[in-house]
């Protein structure tokens, strides 16, 4: 009997062992943009998105169907205007979140998320932070989503098409010739983007040069004054639908600046090029045909 009892101990151990590392082989992990390990027991099934650009890559990702909330200004693709909002980029319904029971949410950290998502980090709810500074982090997120979500087939295929396009650029622009470049976000007041946005590695890779890139603020308000002095070659100016007319016109009227000169005053679609998501590469490609219209310009009579 003592031997039978000692056989059906052992027996449970190794059957509570074998559970153990069933388990921990069903876990997934990931490490999010600020270096925080992300868990998740299964894949994430109810998810929320706190960033327009996180919506995009969700839905890149395969997983839009599993999407039960997001902000603000998330309309793209055509299916994101049909979810739940559940804020806008400076206020969070906290509570709705909560009450939704996400098993997942991915979020945007900025200034005014901070102390709002305090209690979403004490509800226990787990949470990812996407905040890519360089174009190649984006197939690299895709890839990361997809495991949480477990659509990793659909994130794979995302991911290569845009590792593509991306190499495609980076070899047909690597060697061109620099163009010293403003990229103007909004402009009432003027702000722009420094080194350490997507932005500015957008830049980078179709040959161009940030001129406000060195500036220590993520997002520099700046005078008519400082830009006219920088003289850029090209000015972009990033338009929204939210925006009323061009931004380039303000630029117009200072006809000894080389860009208005070289009639290299381009406006984009903000959302291709401000949105950290597959989309940016599409808002790339218009960055790299604007910098060679600018190459183009030079020596040419006004």
């Amino acid at each position: 009997m003592k031997k039978i009892i000692v056989l059906v101990s052992m027996l449970t151990i190794m059957f509570a062992l074998q559970l153990c590392a069933q388990t921990a082989l069903a876990a997934i992990s990931v490490t999010d943009d600020v270096g925080n390990v992300i868990t998740l027991a299964k894949p994430a099934t109810r998810i929320i998105s706190l960033s327009p650009h996180v919506t995009e890559l969700i839905f890149a990702a395969g997983a839009g169907e599993q999407l039960i909330g997001t902000v603000k200004y998330s309309d793209y693709p055509e299916a994101a205007k049909a979810i739940p909002r559940v804020g806008d980029n400076r206020q969070l319904d906290i509570e709705r979140i909560i009450a939704m029971k996400p098993d997942l949410l991915v979020v945007w950290m900025h200034g005014a998320y901070d102390r709002a998502l305090e209690p979403l980090r004490k509800s226990g709810i787990p949470y990812f932070f996407s905040e890519p500074h360089k174009l190649e982090q984006i197939p690299e997120t895709l890839l990361k989503l997809g495991t949480l979500f477990g659509t990793e087939k659909q994130a794979q295929i995302s991911a290569n098409a845009f590792r593509e396009q991306l190499a495609q650029l980076t070899t047909r622009y690597q060697n061109k010739s620099p163009v010293r470049t403003f990229y103007q976000v909004w402009g009432k007041p003027i702000f722009t983007l420094n080194d350490k946005n997507i932005v500015s590695d957008v830049l980078r890779i179709c040959g161009g040069k940030n001129i406000f890139g060195h500036l220590s603020a993520a997002a520099p308000t700046l005078s008519t004054e400082a830009v006219i002095q920088e003289n850029p070659e090209l000015i972009l100016t990033g338009d929204s639908e939210n925006q009323e007319g061009s931004g380039v016109e303000q630029w117009k009227l200072f006809t000894s600046m080389l860009a208005v000169k070289n009639h290299n005053l381009v406006a984009l679609d903000g959302d291709q090029l401000n949105r950290a998501g597959p989309r940016i590469i599409d808002g790339a490609k218009v960055v790299c045909e604007a910098m060679d219209q600018a190459r183009n310009h030079r020596g040419q009579k006004p």
